[in-house]
This record gives C-alpha cells, sequence and structure tokens, in this order.
C-alpha cells in the first residue's frame, strides 16, 4: 500500500477558507483543451474530471474509459475536498470542468446548496443508495471509508494491558497519555473524529467527552502523517502513543509479507463513516461525458479497483476485496454519523469550539 495516497488527510481542511480557496484559481489546473464554461466540449470530446490530490486510478483504466467512449480524460486536481469544495463554489459562473469527484460528506450539503451541480440520477447498486444525499441526484457515492481509532497490539501486550473498544474506554485512566489525534482544523481525519464524537454524544455531549479526553492527556498533531508517523508507536511509526486516530483500511498495511496476523487493529467502535461522491457540474462544457465519468466510477471495474488505488470501500458491495482488507479491515457495523446538513451548519463551529477547548 502507496502511503502517498494519505496526503488527501494530511493536507489542510481549508474549513471556511473561501480566500484560500481563490488563491488556488482555475489557472492552476494542467493540460486538456476543453472550455471551462459555456459551448461545446472541445475537440477529441475532452471530458474534465476536477477531483482531490488523492485521485489515483490505474492507467489501463482511464485508457480503457477513453477508448470505450470515445472521450479524453482530463483529470484536474484543486487541493484537498475542502479547498476543492471552494474553489468549486468560487467559479460556478464558470466551472472549471465537467465533472468532479472526492466531494465527501463533510462537505456536501454545502456543495449542493450552492449550486455547483446538475442533477443526474446515475444507477445505484442497492449497497450505494444508503449513501445518497437528497433527492436530486446531484451527488452519487463513489466510495466509503471509517475514520477510526487504531491500536498497536503489540505494544498493549507487552505491557499487559487491554486494549481499549470503545470512546469511553479512551477517557480511562489506565489510558492516560496513550492516545494521539489530529487537529479538526487542518486534518480531514481529525475533522472526522470530531464529527464522531459529535454522533455519539450529541451537540451537547462532545465538548464534556473532549475535556475528559484533554484531562487524560490526549496529544494533538497537525496532519495524519504526523499523528500515524511521528507519534504512534506501530511497526511503521517512531512514536510512543499506541492508540492514533487512524483509518479502518490501516492495519492491512502494517502486516509483513507472510504473516498471518495484523500488529495492528482499528477500534470498530469509534468509527465515523466518510463517503466520497461524483456529480456532473451545473454549466458544464460537456455534460454528456460528464455523466459518463459518473457511470464509469461505478462501473464494477473502476469499483474493483477503488481499495489499492484510493484505499477506500467501494460502494458496490458486491465487488470482491483484496484478500488483506476481508481478513484485517473490515468496515465498523455502526459507525457513528452526522447528518451533511448538521455538518454544513455547525462544521466552523464545532471546530471553533474544539479549538478553544483542546489547544487554547
Amino acid at each position: 500500500m502507496s502511503r502517498s495516497i494519505r496526503t488527501r488527510w494530511a493536507v489542510p481542511a481549508v474549513v471556511g477558507a473561501l480566500a484560500l480557496a481563490g488563491c488556488a484559481g482555475a489557472g492552476s489546473t494542467s493540460g486538456g483543451t476543453a472550455s471551462p464554461s459555456g459551448g461545446s466540449a472541445a475537440p477529441g470530446g475532452t471530458v474534465v474530471l476536477v477531483t482531490h490530490d488523492s485521485f489515483a486510478l490505474p492507467d489501463a483504466l482511464i485508457s480503457q474509459f477513453e477508448s470505450d467512449t470515445g472521450l479524453t480524460l482530463d483529470v484536474r486536481a484543486q487541493g484537498d475536498a475542502g479547498a476543492m469544495v471552494n474553489q468549486l463554489v468560487l467559479t460556478k459562473d464558470a466551472p472549471i470542468g465537467d465533472a468532479v469527484f472526492g466531494i465527501d460528506n463533510t462537505f456536501a450539503s454545502r456543495a449542493v446548496d450552492a449550486g455547483v451541480l446538475a442533477p443526474y440520477q446515475a444507477t445505484l447498486p442497492d449497497s450505494a443508495k444508503q449513501y445518497t444525499v437528497g433527492d436530486s441526484g446531484e451527488l452519487t457515492p463513489i466510495d466509503v471509508g471509517d475514520v477510526c481509532v487504531n491500536a498497536d497490539l503489540e505494544w498493549f501486550s507487552k505491557h499487559d494491558l487491554a486494549v481499549p473498544s470503545t470512546l469511553e474506554d479512551l477517557t480511562k485512566p489506565e489510558y492516560k497519555g496513550l492516545l494521539a489525534v489530529e487537529n479538526p482544523a487542518t486534518s480531514s481525519p481529525g475533522l472526522a473524529f470530531l464529527l464522531a464524537t459529535v454522533g455519539a454524544f450529541g451537540a451537547d455531549g462532545w465538548q464534556g467527552y473532549w475535556q475528559e479526553l484533554v484531562a487524560n492527556d490526549v496529544q494533538v498533531a497537525s496532519s495524519w502523517s504526523d499523528a500515524y508517523y511521528v507519534d504512534f508507536s506501530g511497526p511503521s511509526s517512531d512514536g510512543d502513543k499506541p492508540l492514533v486516530v487512524s483509518y479502518a483500511s490501516s492495519p492491512p498495511d502494517e502486516v509483513p509479507d507472510g504473516a498471518t496476523s495484523a500488529p495492528t487493529t482499528a477500534l470498530l467502535n469509534t468509527c465515523f463513516r466518510q463517503v466520497e461522491y461524483a456529480g456532473v457540474l451545473a454549466g458544464a462544457a460537456n455534460p454528456d461525458g460528464a455523466k459518463k465519468v459518473v457511470d464509469w466510477l461505478l462501473s464494477p471495474a473502476v469499483q474493483a479497483a477503488i481499495p489499492e488505488s484510493m484505499y477506500m470501500y467501494p460502494v458496490d458491495s458486491s465487488v470482491a476485496l483484496p484478500t488483506s482488507w476481508t481478513k484485517y479491515a473490515p468496515l465498523a457495523t455502526k459507525p457513528f454519523s452526522v447528518s451533511p446538513a448538521e455538518i454544513t451548519a455547525h462544521r466552523d463551529d464545532w471546530i471553533q469550539a474544539w479549538t478553544s477547548l483542546v489547544v487554547g
């Protein structure tokens, strides 16, 4: 598993920072000849896909899409998910592409409410229907992932201490000073874990929970890479904290060749479910091509490639997962959730309150 994909979560979430997104204007795109708005698609049938920086699929799949459709796919990255949505909002009157991939459920309502998406009802596998947002079809679910506390099993065995199971366990005295988390103002998994606590304890209870974590010496890192590689005590890390906020898909990456067990595990009672969506941009130069891109992202070939290309889980549950994922990376059966509308309404306030409470 390549660690480079994790940069999706290590860059700033750019929450509410429209001005910062504006600095990365449409001129930062590369390649392609499609008109940014209005008119017809560029010669050769170019379709522009706007994504976050961690979009990755095998070249062979992209070539096959181009061969099957006669289109040329021009992928244009716009930063992390938050920066990308901000950029789409800023440019909605002159859209910078035709289709978008990577809007997640922490920014979904904002994108829909800002009018940057055109309705398109893609045909969904039954397992994906639970992730739909609204009734108009602006956002099509493509993949899902769980942000969870991970535990270094070898550390706990060596110290003869039971591995915690729940969010409440993390506040107990025996786990004092053992947990590293990410700052939700600068890290997407940090934001996801904050939302897990909102989902678990409610809008009136999450702050009290964080007060208990602070009293239990929780350590805060600015990014996933700092928390995982610098603070965490796992095999591929250099730190001394045996608990860290990471992903349900992280443990397979820690399994040595030939091993029959994973040295780390995800605590599946601590997870927040993230969903990534695709859609057709309103005012797209090539809306028909954009629809083909959305359909392609739901195709069995792309869905099967998502785990090992983007380290997320396909929304199509009929697609076979890699063997290591089946064994070491199960999804949570009851992840915590917060509705996209609530996230849009309260995201900034929750982050400000967390900052005041935890880092001062």
